[in-house]
């Protein structure tokens, strides 16, 4: 590799000094003059037009050497190679940039200031690190706002925990690496960071919609390294757990979609979505689409927009996969419930290429342009801008981590643990002394708790208005028997309670005997291993 490298730098430099004019010969000199005499409109020479061809071939085959996704010990000289045979070009010879994924806007699309950025790379991490995993992005205005959005908000939410940052595209790191000399660490790299400066409690927050492929080498990676920490955990991916079908949606996914649709009404100027169906106006949310088994959760998010009752709501995807989420399947879908107007909008954590380009892009394949060919619709209109902007967005990755960082010091076992309600009439039985039997596996933790009686039928993890919501997994009861400190016995109801974190409170609704939900705060406290 390095000898193709060499070979392409000195053509890329003979190049130039042909174009420049080098020699210094009265021989050259006399063929110089002769040709600053030859008239305008006098064809240029053809060795000149291959020259400028050449040196634009030399540097697209640069950019494709490092479009590539493993990362090498040649990888900084290459990116350094061709941003140095970029900056040799004439803005002529930089139009005719062309190779297999090279082009002019490789290095000359204009996509904002990467200097606002954090490649968060720094090292004296300490104890506790939040290593937060995004497939990253090329465009700089979109990864300050989308990713470093993401990851300012977890930090400011954790400031006892140092916040890092790996990309799992080596193609996207070595792109922003040779454009704007920012260097970010892929998941090797953040990992071996981690070990090298002696981090024992490591939490990974994945910043992917859902678990998907990414998701799937993520772990991979994880996998080979948990050894060498204390303790390692994994947090769940914004769309959360996928489900078995299209019917599966849960808290997760009903978030995500009331802040996207919220924020995509609002952009668009209308008072609620209501408004815009009156003005005949659809949103059409585009995701990426796979061909993994969770590209269901497309479907799912389209079966969450129907059970929020956001009509005019439609979910895209620029694969097709699932096939319903193609733009043809969509364009028919929307005309055939009427809507004239349509605003576009990614369903991505970034804003970036495929927004850009795929979404709101002029070529005649873009999804803007596609649905103005159908001419089926008034107007189409883009909003070019990532889930990871939107501050509920945030709140979530950031409800996520906290649903695992109190486990991080925790290895998987059984605890006895203080279980505390905001209630008198909501306790541990007395015969418990306050505690609870705290189950710690795979990094998530479920308390059981026996409770003074039978009066408290069901419990809900999250708030009663949402646990009348149709769809809602109350938890059940176990009957238990407890024995008081006089020796008798009694039969009461038990609860398994899933934890998201130690030491923080959390809503916890129940419903009595009277059939009535009601709203409470309970926290898990002084986790002590069992022998």
């Amino acid at each position: 590799m390095k000898k193709k490298i060499v070979t392409l730098l000195c053509a890329t430099a003979m190049a130039v000094s042909l174009l420049a004019g080098c020699g210094s010969s009265a021989e050259d000199k006399s063929a110089s003059d002769e040709q600053a005499e030859t008239p305008e409109d006098e064809e240029e020479p053809a060795d000149a037009v291959v020259s400028d061809q050449e040196a634009a071939d030399n540097v697209a085959a640069l950019i494709d050497a490092i479009y590539v996704q493993e990362r090498t010990s040649e990888t900084d000289a290459q990116c350094a190679a061709a941003k140095a045979a970029w900056d040799a070009l004439t803005d002529a010879q930089k139009e005719l940039v062309e190779g297999e994924n090279a082009d002019p806007d490789y290095f000359g699309r204009d996509t904002g200031d990467a200097s606002k950025d954090d490649p968060r790379n720094q090292d004296e991490i300490g104890e506790n690190e939040l290593l937060v995993v995004s497939f990253g992005t090329s465009f700089n205005d979109s990864r300050v706002s989308d990713i470093k959005g993401v990851e300012d908000a977890l930090q400011a939410a954790y400031p006892d925990w140092s916040v890092r940052r790996a990309f799992t595209a080596q193609i996207i790191i070595n792109h922003i690496q040779a454009r704007d000399d920012e260097h970010i660490d892929n998941m090797q790299q953040a990992l071996d960071r981690a070990v090298a400066n002696g981090v024992k409690n490591l939490v990974i927050q994945p910043t992917h919609l859902m678990h998907g492929a990414e998701y799937d080498e993520l772990m991979e990676a994880v996998e080979e390294y948990k050894d060498q920490f204390e303790a390692v955990q994994v947090a769940e991916p914004l769309l959360g757990e996928v489900g078995a079908d299209a019917a599966a949606i849960n808290d997760d996914k009903a978030a995500v979609a009331e802040a996207v649709t919220a924020e995509a009404v609002a952009t668009a100027g209308y008072d609620s979505l209501d408004a815009a169906k009156e003005d005949s106006a659809a949103f059409v949310l585009l995701g990426h689409g796979t061909s993994h088994t969770a590209k269901v959760s497309y479907s799912q998010m389209q079966t969450q927009m129907s059970a929020l009752g956001y009509d005019n709501v439609f979910i895209g995807t620029v694969e097709g996969e699932p096939e319903e989420t193609s733009c043809e399947a969509v364009i028919e879908a929307v005309a055939e419930a009427g809507y004239t107007k349509v605003i576009l909008r990614p369903l991505m954590v970034v804003a970036g290429d495929h927004a850009n380009n795929d979404m709101a892009g002029d070529d005649e394949d873009s999804w803007k342009s596609l649905f103005t060919a159908s001419g089926k619709f008034d107007s189409i209109e883009t909003q070019i801008a990532g889930l990871g902007g939107i501050s509920a967005i945030q709140d979530i990755y950031v409800a996520h981590t906290a649903a695992v960082i109190g486990t991080s010091a925790l290895e998987d076992g059984v605890y006895t643990a203080d279980f505390d309600t905001d209630s008198a009439m909501f306790h541990v039985s007395e015969a418990c002394d306050g505690k609870g039997t705290l189950t710690v596996k795979d990094g998530k933790m479920v308390l059981h708790v026996s409770l003074a009686s039978k009066n408290i039928v069901n419990l809900f993890l999250g708030l009663a208005e949402d646990a009348q919501k149709e769809g809602a997994e109350v938890i059940q009861p176990t009957t238990d028997t407890v024995t008081y400190s006089d020796g008798l016995t009694e039969e009461v109801y038990g609860f398994d309670i899933p934890v998201p974190a130690l030491d923080k409170e959390f809503d916890l609704a129940l419903i009595g005997t009277k059939g009535v939900w009601y709203d409470h705060k309970v926290s898990v406290t002084n986790p002590e291993k069992t022998e």
